[in-house]
């Protein structure tokens, strides 16, 4: 009946207003050009933290920029950095998949770099995502993995939000009294440190659980204490909570005039924020007040509003669940019976889905690896003593050796020098080859792009002429014979027909192999061009463009669109995908391209994978321009592409 809260560490969603600061974007897209290295990387993921509230697709371009250039230079960090934003970004949009893929790309790097302070908070969000999506036991998994670091690092914030978290948890699977606990923990904390934020959500938290067990005195209290709080923040999102969830109170005990105007000025809040989950909650809450004053018709609309609204989401299974019970009481108080046992049907089954017996158990074992933990840092503690009276003997043997070390270094040093002189003589050697390998591939590429045109040309003038003619030909005999019977004149028409099809394919064969719009106009002209022929019922692309207004050099235009071209083939045939973005940026760095899908994705690490025709042209292609691609994807998790080439001095003048 109510929603609980769950706060990300460091992480506000709307709950801040955006900083639209032109000044501060404009002066930093300014200093882009005299940039490079790691500190460009740096200015992309700025751009990317400071466009997520103001222009949601040029953040995600920057970061794309970021984790590009990151990687090409082996900068950790800002590779790290780019995920965690994009991943929040992409969280804000309710795309929790890709989100939680985000997260967990950017906590490999850090685990890489040892920073397990940083692993605790993306530990912590991801463990958020998963309750968004009610894979509660996954939830609780991350939050108490996340919890014993920020301890280490005694973090009190860290400490005080996965408490908070960890009691929402134990609330979300009926733990009611574990769930109280752990939540007094955490207002302890917030309130000695002065974190209003949290003491917002934790006061409703606790709110929901008192009323979970008719406690309605201090379920109000606590509430009333959360919207004091959260109106003095102005915080619209914490607000609409705690407004939402005292009207279910006194939805429950039936005062319905107070309820009302409470959980409408939350599902107003909540529409402004987009909140699907909220809204669906509020139209429900509203539903049930209705059924209660006998109003059958408008808590039919509302109930049937928020179904609407909630069954296309991907995050509103538990507030759908909700729904399917309000309909069956609203139909049973109709006498629509069947129908009331169909919403029946349909709850029994999304609850099944949410609160099956394996969560509890997996949730119960959790819980004991928590507390496990806790006698492990006792134990470890323990042996750390141990090891310091042991460091002083050993710190001498230390000392022997290196000197010993020093003596074996010397040695080494001389090999090295011999080793070096056969190297570089074996550099030139192999940069001999390379320059070699490169005119032969510039050849094959340039011979396959003649034949395309050659092939091309006499598709148009040879064989589309010759069906013209044909049609044309056909289409006269038709005119000429007006008694032929009615099968025949069918049969007639079925034959122009096909030769009228013929004709079309013949001309977009044609053009897909020589496009008019790589000759006649840029590289973004011709992708849109290519783009705007495929059917968009089956799959919405949306392309962005950025520095492509002048023409570069030939072979760059033509090696970038066939690559696009491949790729989106590919993800037509392959990927299962309905939502495909591209983004093409030109800078002083050169240009990069991505290529991204929502399809199935699949194993980078089987090699056969990568055997295919379309994927090696992709590869060699780019490999030919001294640039780099990258396969960003993983089984059921979509398919990013990431393609980067410098230009040469002329072109970036271009």
């Amino acid at each position: 009946m109510f929603k609980a809260f769950c706060l990300a560490l460091f992480v506000l969603p709307f709950t801040v207003a955006a900083q639209n600061n032109k000044a501060i974007l404009d002066s930093l897209e300014k200093i882009i050009p005299q940039q490079k290295d790691s500190v460009l990387a740096g200015t992309y993921n700025e751009l990317t933290w400071q466009y997520r509230l103001v222009n949601r697709d040029k953040a995600i371009a920057y970061g794309n920029k970021a984790v590009v250039l990151s990687k090409q230079i082996g900068f950790l960090k800002g590779e790290a950095q780019a995920y965690n934003d994009l991943g929040i970004i992409y969280y804000d949009k309710e795309q929790y998949d890709t989100a939680i893929l985000l997260y967990e790309k950017s906590a490999v790097i850090r685990q890489k770099q040892n920073d397990q302070h940083g692993v605790a908070k993306l530990y912590n969000k991801i463990g958020i995502v998963y309750q968004r999506q009610g894979l509660f036991d996954k939830s609780l998994d991350y939050q108490l993995k996340a919890l014993p670091i920020f301890e280490k690092f005694n973090d009190n914030q860290g400490v005080s939000y996965s408490l908070n978290n960890i009691g929402i948890l134990n609330q979300n699977m009926g733990r009611y009294d574990e769930a109280i606990a752990y939540q007094k923990k955490s207002i302890a904390i917030k309130e000695k440190i002065g974190d209003n934020y949290g003491l917002a959500g934790s006061f409703v938290n606790a709110a929901n659980i008192y009323l979970l067990q008719k406690n309605y005195q201090n379920a109000e209290t606590y509430y009333q204490r959360a919207i004091d709080i959260t109106r003095q923040i102005a915080d619209k999102e914490y607000l609409s909570n705690a407004l939402n969830n005292l009207g279910n109170l006194y939805t429950e005990i039936k005062q319905y005039n107070k309820a009302i105007p409470l959980i409408n000025e939350s599902l107003g809040l909540r529409t402004q924020l987009k909140d699907t989950k909220g809204m669906v909650s509020c139209l429900n809450n509203l539903g049930i007040i209705y059924i209660g004053k006998e109003q059958y018709d408008s808590a039919g609309v509302l109930l049937n509003q928020a179904l609407k609204l909630g069954l296309p989401a991907v995050n509103c299974l538990p507030e759908i669940n909700k729904v399917y019970l309000s309909l069956s009481n609203l139909y049973e108080k109709t006498g629509e019976h069947a129908k009331a046992l169909d919403m029946l049907k349909e709850f029994t089954n999304t609850r099944d889905s949410l609160y099956s017996d394996e969560l509890g158990q997996n949730f119960a074992e959790l819980d004991r690896k928590y507390k496990t933990l806790e006698k492990e840092k006792t134990i470890q503690q323990q042996e750390f003593d141990l090891k310091q009276k042991e460091f002083s003997i050993t710190r001498r043997n230390y000392w022997i050796a290196g000197i010993g070390g020093l003596l074996v270094l010397s040695g080494l040093l001389g090999y090295s020098f011999y080793r070096r002189n056969q190297l570089k003589q074996k550099a030139a050697m192999q940069e001999a080859i390379m320059k070699q390998q490169d005119l032969a591939t510039k050849a094959v590429i340039e011979a396959e792009e003649q034949e395309r045109q050659r092939i091309a040309r006499d598709l148009h003038d040879g064989v589309g002429q010759m069906m013209s003619a044909a049609k044309m030909n056909l289409s006269a005999f038709e005119s000429s014979t007006n008694n032929i019977e009615a099968e025949q004149k069918q049969s007639l028409e079925t034959i122009i027909a096909l030769v009228d099809e013929s004709c079309k394919e013949v001309r977009s064969v044609s053009h897909n192999m020589m496009p008019n719009a790589l000759l006649k106009n840029s590289l973004a002209a011709a992708v849109r061009d290519f783009i705007d022929k495929l059917d968009k019922k089956s799959l919405q692309v949306h392309l962005y463009t950025e520095g492509l207004d002048q023409r570069i050099d030939a072979n760059v235009e033509t090696v970038f669109y066939r690559v696009i071209q491949e790729c989106v083939n590919n993800v037509i045939k392959h990927s299962g995908a309905d939502t495909l973005d591209i983004s093409i940026i030109k800078d002083t760095d050169g240009i990069s391209a991505t290529i991204e899908d929502n399809g199935k994705g699949f194993d980078t690490a089987n090699k056969s994978n990568f055997d295919g025709i379309g994927l090696k042209n992709i590869i060699t292609r780019v490999q030919f321009l001294k640039g780099t691609v990258d396969f960003d994807t993983t089984p059921g998790k979509g398919t990013l592409v990431a393609i980067h080439v410098p230009l040469q001095q002329s072109d970036k003048l271009s």
